[in-house]
């Protein structure tokens, strides 16, 4: 169960918005192998005092739409896929919700299976 927490700014309109988590998801699923249905997603808007990015930050020229992808998943994949799955997220973000590549950043946090409990006070995974 992937945990995605996009942070971004006011600035980028709901439906952008919506259509952006729709691609993270999409990508998870067809890079990552995220099963269908394992959809779980806190998108955030932030006003201008609240979401702080360097525009510079490793010479990548950054606009004020930047935002910020945090994905909390299993771990166990391997870099040639965590890769892959960089470069498709921002391919289809380009693509499909006109995305500046420069202005998405990606963290990926892998944990132990038995870190979840998806209800009920039970650790399915454990």
């Amino acid at each position: 169960m992937p945990l995605v927490r996009i942070d971004l700014p006011h600035t980028i309109e709901p439906e952008r918005r919506s259509l952006i988590g729709d691609i993270v998801y999409q990508a998870m699923a067809d890079v990552l192998n995220v099963p269908d249905g394992d959809k779980f997603q806190i998108i955030t808007a932030h006003d201008d005092d609240a979401l702080r990015i360097d525009l510079a930050y490793l010479d990548i020229d950054r606009s004020a739409d930047a935002f910020i992808i945090d994905i909390t998943l299993n771990a166990g994949r391997t870099v040639e896929l965590k890769r892959q799955f960089y470069a498709t997220l921002v391919e289809r973000l380009e693509a499909e919700a006109k995305v500046r590549p420069q202005d998405v950043i990606i963290v990926l946090t892998e944990v132990a299976k038995e870190n979840w409990s998806f209800g009920n006070g039970e650790a399915p995974y454990a």
